[in-house]
Order: C-alpha cells, then sequence, then structure tokens
C-alpha cells in the first residue's frame, strides 16, 4: 500500500503528514516558527525558517521512503532568490497590507477591467506581484539582485529538488497569472516590465515536478508533486471538488470555498476565482483575521484561557450579545471589501456587558464576516447545501453549532481534518498513479464523522447591525490610516 506525504508550510508553523491509501495517518509532525511584523500592517517571516521547520518534521516521520511527497502551504507570499539562491530578504506575507499604492500601480499600466480579466480578480495587497513591484519601488537594491521569485511551498520543493516550479492553484494567488488559461500573463509581464524568467514553471496540481536529491530526511529520487495553494489543498482534503459542497477554513485567515467547473468573476471583486486543484477552478472569500482575531483576543482579553475555555465562556452570553458586536479587521480585509484600511472594533458595550459577552461577540464578529463571503458564492450560484468545517477552529463544538446557525445550512465535521497537508498527500498519490484522479481519491480518503443541524437561534439582526458597521467607519478608518 502507497505511502504518500503532505508538507503544510503554515503562517505559524510547518505540518508534514504521512497517509495510506483509505486516508488513515500514519505518522504527522509539525514545528513552529516566528513571525516579524517591522511595522504596523507588515509581516515577514524567513524563509530559512520554514526550511529548518521541514527537516525537523521528516526527521520526526522517519519515513525515507515514501513513495510521493505533495506540496502546500501560505499562498501569495514572496521568496527572493538571488543569483547563488540565497534569499535577498525576509519573505513578504499573504497578510502583508504595505502595497495599495502597487496595486493601484497594476490597475494603471494594464488596465483595471483588463487585470480582472486576465487574473479573475482585482490586485490585491495580499497577492505577490505587488509585493515584487513594492521592492522595486521601495527597495531597489534588493529588487536587483533577485533571479527568482517563488511561492512559500514552492521555496521548499525547491529546497528539495532544486527545481523551480510551482502549480495553478498557487500561481493563480500572485496576481499575474491568467487564470482561465491556466499559465503565467504575458501581456502583464510586458505591461510592468518585468522579466518573466523571475517566475518558475507552472504545472497541474497532480503533475510531478521534479525528484528528491541527496542530503535530505528522505531518500533521493522520491517524486514531489505540484501540490496546490494552502486553500486548494484544503479543498482536496474536504473533498470540495465536486460543485454543490462548501467548505469553511477556520484557520489564522477564515475561507469560504467552493469548487467551479469554469471560471465564474465576482464582478466586484469580493471572492477570489483561481485555478483547483482539480484541473478545474474555485471560488472563495477570505477574511484575514479569522482564528488569528481568536488567537488576539485569547492573548489580550482572555490571557490564561485556553480556546476551549473561552468558548465556555462565549456560551454564557446569549446570541447576538445583548447587543456588543466585535467587528473583526484587525490586519485590514479582503473579502468582501478588498480595504487594507479597515479596522477591528468593539461597539454598544454597556456595564452591563462581561467576559462572556466579549467572548461571544469575538465568534459571532468572526462567524459574521464569514457569512459574507458565502452570501457573495450564493450569489454566484454556490449551492450551498452542506458546510464542510476544516482546520483548528472546526474542533470547537461551540463554534460549528453557531456556524450552522448563521449560515442556516449543516455543518459537516470530518473524520480526518487534518488540513491542507492531508490534501497534499492526496495530491502526490494522484500524481503517481494511486488514483486515477483528485475526485476518485477523495471518494476514497475523505471520511465524514458527524453533522450539526441549525438550532434556529436568530442571527439576522446582530448580523445587520454588524455590516452596518464597517460602512459607518470606513472613512474614519481611511483618515487613520492615512
Amino acid at each position: 500500500m502507497a505511502k504518500l506525504l503532505g508538507i503544510d508550510i503554515g503562517t505559524s508553523g510547518c505540518k508534514v503528514l504521512l497517509i495510506d491509501e483509505n486516508g488513515t495517518v500514519l505518522a504527522q509532525a509539525s514545528a513552529e516558527y516566528p513571525l516579524s511584523v517591522p511595522q504596523p500592517l507588515w509581516s515577514e517571516q524567513n524563509p530559512e525558517d520554514w526550511w529548518a521547520a521541514v527537516q525537523k518534521c521528516l526527521a520526526e516521520i522517519d519515513e525515507p521512503n515514501p513513495d510521493a511527497i505533495g506540496l502546500t502551504g501560505q499562498m501569495h507570499g514572496s521568496v527572493f532568490l538571488d543569483a547563488d539562491d540565497n534569499v535577498v530578504r525576509p519573505a513578504i506575507l499573504w497578510n502583508d497590507q504595505r502595497t495599495a499604492a502597487e496595486c493601484d500601480e497594476i490597475d494603471a499600466a494594464v488596465g483595471k477591467a483588463r487585470v480582472r480579466e486576465i487574473t479573475g480578480n482585482p490586485p490585491l495587497t495580499g497577492f505577490q506581484l505587488p509585493k515584487l513591484l513594492w521592492l522595486r519601488n521601495n527597495e531597489l537594491s534588493a529588487f536587483q539582485r533577485v533571479r527568482s521569485v517563488l511561492l512559500p511551498k514552492d521555496y521548499i520543493r525547491f529546497k528539495l529538488t532544486g527545481v523551480r516550479a510551482s502549480e495553478v492553484s498557487d500561481a493563480s494567488g500572485t496576481g499575474i497569472f491568467d487564470v482561465q488559461n491556466r499559465r503565467w500573463s504575458d501581456e502583464m509581464f510586458s505591461a510592468l516590465e518585468l522579466d518573466p524568467s523571475l517566475f518558475p514553471i507552472v504545472v497541474e496540481s497532480d503533475e510531478v515536478t521534479g525528484t528528491t536529491t541527496d542530503g535530505h530526511a528522505v531518500s533521493a529520487g522520491i517524486p514531489v508533486v505540484g501540490g496546490g495553494g494552502d486553500q486548494a489543498a484544503g479543498a482536496v482534503g474536504t473533498g470540495t471538488v465536486d460543485p454543490g459542497i462548501v467548505s469553511v477554513s477556520l484557520g489564522t485567515s477564515g475561507v469560504v470555498f467552493c469548487s467551479l467547473t469554469a471560471p465564474q468573476v465576482d464582478p466586484e471583486g469580493a471572492v477570489h476565482t483561481f485555478c483547483h486543484a482539480n484541473r478545474a477552478w474555485h471560488a472563495m472569500g477570505v477574511m484575514l483575521s479569522c482564528g488569528g482575531a481568536l488567537r488576539w483576543a485569547r492573548d489580550v482579553l482572555f490571557p490564561g484561557l485556553t480556546y476551549d475555555e473561552i468558548a465556555a465562556l462565549a456560551e454564557t452570553a446569549p446570541p447576538g450579545a445583548e447587543g456588543l458586536t466585535f467587528v473583526p479587521y484587525l490586519t485590514g480585509e479582503r473579502s468582501p471589501h478588498n480595504d487594507p484600511n479597515a479596522r477591528a472594533c468593539f461597539a454598544g458595550l454597556t456595564l452591563a456587558h462581561g467576559r462572556g459577552h466579549l467572548a461571544r461577540a469575538v465568534f459571532e464578529g468572526i462567524t459574521f464576516g464569514l457569512l459574507d463571503s458565502l452570501d457573495v458564492l450564493r450569489r454566484l450560484g454556490a449551492a450551498a447545501g452542506e458546510v464542510r468545517i476544516t482546520s483548528g477552529g472546526a474542533r470547537s463544538e461551540f463554534w460549528g453549532q453557531l456556524i450552522a446557525d448563521v449560515f442556516g445550512v449543516p455543518v459537516i465535521r470530518l473524520a480526518n481534518d487534518e488540513g491542507p497537508a492531508f490534501g497534499a498527500a492526496i495530491l502526490a498519490g494522484v500524481g503517481t498513479g494511486v488514483w486515477p484522479d483528485v475526485s476518485s481519491a477523495c471518494r476514497a480518503t475523505v471520511h465524514l464523522a458527524g453533522k450539526v443541524e441549525p438550532s434556529g437561534a436568530d442571527y439576522s439582526g446582530a448580523v445587520e447591525r454588524y455590516r452596518a458597521l464597517y460602512v459607518a467607519t470606513r472613512e474614519w478608518n481611511r483618515e487613520i490610516a492615512s
């Protein structure tokens, strides 16, 4: 029976899984690494920290001869390498908001409508392309040293194989990829005066990109498959590869995801349309502070409490938190507002509110943000008969029930809620012939564990207050940012 490795380069740490053909997890390991915030709304990491974490996890897994390796990781990040393949500067991450001016530059150079026609999305501050332009505009000496630009997981591919390659799902989030035709956009390279050789080759997510070289914790000659951006790989891991299924990832960011048979672009750019890892397409809404907002609340408002204890505290307050509303835009927001100037706030506080109300308001505010994305996907025609939840927040019974109530549909938990690393391992099997296609692989490996039905709790008024708060504070936040 095949043994398949999945490697996930997350924002807070690396995770490595070894699975078999039934989707059984044979071994797993994880390792954390630091995040740097050199200025407000900036976010950076050292790519060498990722590589050290991968090596640690592979050594702990202790399987030198897996049948194949799949890669996944945080999307959009920029790893800049020089002519000697050394890292030029710290990687700029997906939740970094420094590039608003560069997004305007892209629209001006290529044409606002044309950018959206090519890439399926507006230029966003989190995407890779604006980061490269920012480097050219602000750190010219560093830019002049750059000879290749890689996404986070593709840096690990390079370290494992010596091959510079990406795949369609992660490349879709760079901001310079022709999503409909599944290739880099020569038109945008020309308009922005960028050398195409800076970017790697791009393959489908289930294609082999190369084999491991000597000197690693796995043997030389192991096939390494394209894999996927963390959201596409996570969707493979939940079985969200066919129309009619919606998945919600409750990680540092929050993602509402559906598969598409053809690229459908939201005219307002409120959600993203990318290539999917199943050789089709997908649409997804991304809120920047999901689990990240909950972590902030734990560290700042509830020090010493676990997430389960914060959830238990939230249960002591009624639905709607008696008028207390939390807006979770701690690092700006992407879907549905695409507003790097958005800010978080509590509103409606009175002397009658206690810690339980604060806790519930945080959970509710995050969930209302996820609902915003689901409503946009529904406008694009996505059917949401059920929602499959995944990532760390999916373990919370309280949060699962809250999502079912706010979304108004059953919530499904998975037997193997191992996130993107699980999907990457599945893609490794597809790429090496264990299964003929991604749908077949998901049927063999993704198993459901239980269902949470909506309770009938009414959140309509609380949702209206939440949405009104963004409108009410938008201009004020813009003035603060300026």
